[in-house]
């Protein structure tokens, strides 16, 4: 139990000092790009370093599996340049139970990656994205809520802010929707209601529309009109309105499985925010995978020109289980393979080739 916690205590502080590593490192490339990219958008200096500081995060969370494959390189090219190794051998315990304490901290982590950093991510990628938005001007946003779909347009002429009850796959097609337009001041000036309304060619083109003057004296139900049809300008495209169903990073883990369910009673497939739902929860077992094949390369004793072979090798595979499971992730998305099959089957896989390389070099 003592060695266990020893290990356990060791492979952490490795983790740690790599994450905070890395961390910095992301930071300050988003700081140079983030200059590069909106430093003409009238921003401070301090408008730019928040950006590096909210994108860090992201940043960081997609590289975690690196992380973990570098700090278990790290743990293991250690305890057997020391001999640490070869003395817990000599004591009667076996490699592949001196692998419980790390692999144990290695799901533990990837359980607090989902469950903390997973939420602090996806709250500053939103924070991200609308400080962004800021710099350069009004821009276009879509949300989803229980009463209904929203959306909102506009340039430097004022904004329009869109709902609906019910929408198509695409979002292009909304029924009983609700337009509210504002001036440059941000003083309303209409509100419009139609039955219908089908973006297309930069205008929405709808049908039984009632429209209400908010910007005059008068009453605005005295001085409504009807149209059966009309049409009003769009900075929205139908690509603007999928992709902003396509970042389900951006939504927390814990609030993902309600907004599956509002994505698909307004009418939208929730294939993408299923996958990446799986994906999360199959996070932990993906790392304590990443962990095993850095130990099946570096655990035994180095000899001559074969550690950097071993560490090369290690990270090659790795590199490789990862793209395997983004490859598994875009067919999972794609409805071709089911999303449990496509999260959950690189992890497994992995773990069972790392297990299958450490049997045999233990035991074999």
């Amino acid at each position: 139990m003592i060695l266990d916690r020893y290990f356990a205590r060791k492979f952490v502080m490795i983790f740690i000092a790599m994450f905070a590593v890395f961390t910095a490192i992301l930071t300050f490339l988003g700081l140079a790009d983030n200059l590069r990219r909106y430093g003409s958008d009238a921003g401070s200096f301090r408008d730019i370093v928040s950006l590096a500081l909210l994108d860090a995060p992201q940043g960081v969370y997609q590289i975690l599996p690196l992380i973990m494959i570098i700090a278990s390189v790290t743990l293991f090219l250690g305890l057997a340049r020391s001999s640490e190794l070869i003395v817990v051998r000599a004591a009667g315990r076996s490699g592949l139970r001196l692998l419980v304490a790390p692999f144990a901290m290695a799901l533990i982590i990837g359980g607090l990656s989902v469950a903390v950093l997973n939420p602090v991510v996806a709250t500053t990628s939103r924070a991200f994205e609308a400080k962004v938005a800021d710099l350069r001007g009004a821009g276009s946003v879509l949300s989803l809520a229980s009463s209904g779909l929203w959306l909102r347009q506009g340039d430097e002429s004022g904004q329009t802010v869109i709902h609906a009850a019910l929408t198509n796959l695409q979002g292009t097609t909304l029924w009983d929707a609700t337009f509210l337009t504002f001036g440059p001041d941000g003083a309303p000036l209409a509100r419009m209601t139609a039955d219908q309304a089908v973006l297309s060619d930069g205008a929405w083109q709808m049908t039984g529309v009632k429209t209400w003057p908010l910007s005059t004296d008068a009453t605005p139900e005295a001085a409504a009109t009807q149209a059966e049809t009309t049409s009003i300008p769009s900075t929205l495209t139908a690509d603007e309105i999928r992709n902003n169903f396509g970042t389900p990073s951006s939504i927390s883990i814990w609030d993902l499985p309600a907004f599956i369910g509002r994505l698909q009673a307004a009418g939208f497939s929730a294939q993408r925010h299923i996958v990446w739902l799986q994906m999360e929860l199959s996070q932990p077992l993906f790392l304590g995978a990443m962990m095993l094949i850095g130990a099946a390369f570096t655990m035994r004793p180095q000899r001559g020109g074969r550690v950097g072979l071993n560490v090369l090798t290690a990270i090659l595979l790795a590199f490789t289980v990862y793209f395997i499971r983004n490859f598994a992730q875009i067919l999972g998305e794609n409805g071709d393979v089911p999303a449990a099959l496509a999260a959950w089957a690189p992890p497994l896989a992995a773990a069972g080739v790392a297990m299958g390389i450490l049997l045999q070099r233990e035991d074999g």
